[in-house]
């Protein structure tokens, strides 16, 4: 998003000392302003020059406000309009909101309500501006499955995984609970020569010992009670492809012997034969589990944690890249909606911001599609959002501690700006002591 001083204000009033007062008010708080008291003058400005927002007078000849907002958005439709009005016009400004301005300001107003009602329709454009880029990029790029990220982190985990691959190198792939391990082994399968090829995946922790090294190797009839028929296992299935082997941590010691092997030699055998099979497939791991520790406490073993272990990737948590939440708030918006995408008001997309989000983008992904439903269309507001996450935003800052203030102000400059060195600019620290406070606040 721009930065404050950015913001260009048309601003359109017959009353001189009205149009002044106006000008001198919005730019005592970092907005630069055109000041015309001619419509047909604001035209041809708007015409040659980009604004971000105009305030209008309501009555004005030859072309009154309504006629105004109609011609400005013809120039821009992105343009944020707020009708100025008096008294007597009121069902007039409330007509022209219908038909697209943002708000309307009532004669006589007080500076401050101006300042606060200029800031709230700057801060309105920046999110539409966002919201409409988010939108056009989502709508127009298929849904391939592919990690939605700008994070700096990310891109470069993204930058290395699409770099191996093409090669047949296992990796193996960590972090927490649905940070998007499965997803990062998509694309490196997307991205490799194995990609017309299966990509067969199975969650080690979700079946027991028995049932696992079936399923991993195949059987063949007779081998346990209840085989009734030879059965292809996932390497077999994934053969030529890849096999991605989601808490890879929790197989037991037997079947790590017999993974290893696999790894090693391209071999194995089904459960209760003696013919030995060959395989050509490339290896995904993933763990929620600190595997260093699991080394440590002798729960894994080391050879195969050094064969898994030839690329190793981070997924990073979701309260660590604040960037993405406006990103993933709008893919899934879009993934969700059954016609028109609804909107989202600043109100919720702020209480999604400030959101820790432990359960990560699985989480943050069942809450909008919880919030699209509610919306039925309309605005998602806060009351579509469940109550823990509501419950962040609605601290008022007087009850914060300094150091929660200071991280809330640093995850909305994280947001809005472009790396992390920008961020330190804006912040008014080195990027020494922004990595420091990131690290501290888990950002």
């Amino acid at each position: 998003m721009s930065t404050p001083s950015a913001a260009r204000v048309l601003v359109v009033d017959d009353e001189l000392h009205i149009l002044k007062t106006i000008g001198i008010c919005l730019e005592s708080i970092g907005f630069t302003t055109i000041l015309t008291p001619r419509p047909q003058e604001a035209l041809e400005v708007a015409r040659r020059e980009r604004f971000d927002l105009a305030f209008i007078d309501l009555r004005m000849q030859p072309y009154d406000g309504m006629e105004m907002l109609e011609r400005l958005h013809a120039i821009d439709a992105d343009l944020t309009v707020v009708i100025i009005t008096a008294h007597g016009s009121i069902d007039s400004a409330v007509e022209a909101v219908k038909k697209g301005a943002y708000h309307y300001l009532q004669k006589p107003f007080d500076l401050k309500e101006l300042q606060i009602t200029a800031q709230k329709a700057w801060e309105h454009h920046q999110l539409t501006s966002v919201v409409r880029d988010l939108r056009e990029r989502v709508i127009q790029q298929p849904d391939t499955g592919e990690f939605i990220t700008r994070n700096q982190e990310m891109l470069a985990l993204l930058d290395l995984a699409g770099r191996i691959a093409d090669s047949n190198i296992s990796v193996l792939i960590e972090g927490e609970s649905g940070t998007g391990k499965e997803l990062i082994a998509h694309f490196i399968h997307n991205h490799s020569a194995r990609e017309a090829k299966p990509f067969v995946k199975i969650n080690c922790a979700a079946l027991p010992e028995e049932l696992l090294e079936s399923e991993l190797f195949g059987h063949i009839k007779g081998a346990f009670t209840g085989a009734t028929r030879d059965r292809q296992g996932r390497f077999e299935i994934a053969d030529g492809g890849t096999i991605f082997l989601d808490e890879v941590a929790e197989i037991s010691p037997s079947i790590q012997a017999k993974l290893l092997r696999v790894i090693q030699s391209r071999e194995f055998e089904r459960v209760g034969e003696s013919v030995t099979r060959k395989v050509d497939v490339r290896i995904i791991a993933a763990t929620n589990r600190d595997l260093d520790e699991a080394l440590r406490e002798g729960s894994f073993r080391d050879d195969l944690f050094y064969r898994l272990n030839a690329v190793r990737l981070k997924a990073t948590a979701l309260r660590q890249r604040p960037e993405d939440i406006p990103l993933l708030v709008h893919h899934f918006i879009v993934k969700f909606a059954k016609e028109a995408p609804p909107g989202i008001s600043i109100e919720a997309m702020k209480a999604l911001r400030l959101c820790r989000w432990f359960g990560n983008v699985r989480e943050l992904e069942n809450v909008m599609e919880r919030a699209v439903l509610l919306a039925e269309g309309g605005t998602i507001e806060p009351a579509h959002l469940p109550e823990e996450v509501r419950r962040v935003s609605e601290s008022p800052v007087y009850a914060l501690t300094l150091e929660e203030v200071e991280k809330r102000h640093i995850i909305q400059v994280l947001e809005h700006a472009q790396d992390y060195d920008e961020a330190a600019r804006i912040l008014g620290i080195d990027p020494a002591t922004l990595w420091r406070k990131r690290k501290k606040y888990q950002l």
